[in-house]
């Protein structure tokens, strides 16, 4: 191995590892009904569809439905996210595959949304462009 493939390794695995902290701040942040945390991971001109088919362009329309509905938000157990799959598309963008469990008493439900991530100058990874889905049973 190179060290020029070394660093490159070295360089994705740390960016995995950033995406994978930004997902888990997705959950830490929904769990607590914190609107601002939740705000804080995404870029400026982001987009969002949620699993109900809403869709909100631009960071104002995300924060604004964010804060009318996160924090009255109920749910009957708790909603975890990992990720499942980390698609680069250039080494600055990102598509991430998120298995998203809501576990309740009737039984669990998912969500499957899909993240397009991008890298900013400083070196945070942020959501840009989202689509939540909902994942019925057969």
């Amino acid at each position: 191995m190179t060290t020029e493939t070394a660093d490159i390794n070295t360089s994705e695995a740390a960016d995995l590892k950033a995406i994978a902290q930004v997902v888990a701040d997705v959950e830490r942040t929904q769990r607590a009904k914190d609107p601002d945390g939740f705000l804080a991971l995404f870029h400026p001109d982001s987009l969002w569809t949620t699993a109900h088919g809403k869709v909100l362009i631009g960071f104002d329309a995300i924060a604004e439905f964010t804060r009318a509905v996160l924090p009255t938000a109920t749910w009957d157990g708790e909603v975890t996210y990992e990720v499942a799959h980390t698609q680069f598309l250039r080494p600055d963008v990102a598509a991430v595959k998120v298995r998203q469990v809501y576990h309740s008493p009737a039984g669990d439900t998912e969500g499957a949304p899909l993240y397009v991530m991008t890298k900013q100058d400083d070196g945070r990874w942020l959501l840009h462009a989202c689509q939540n889905t909902e994942v019925r049973g057969e």
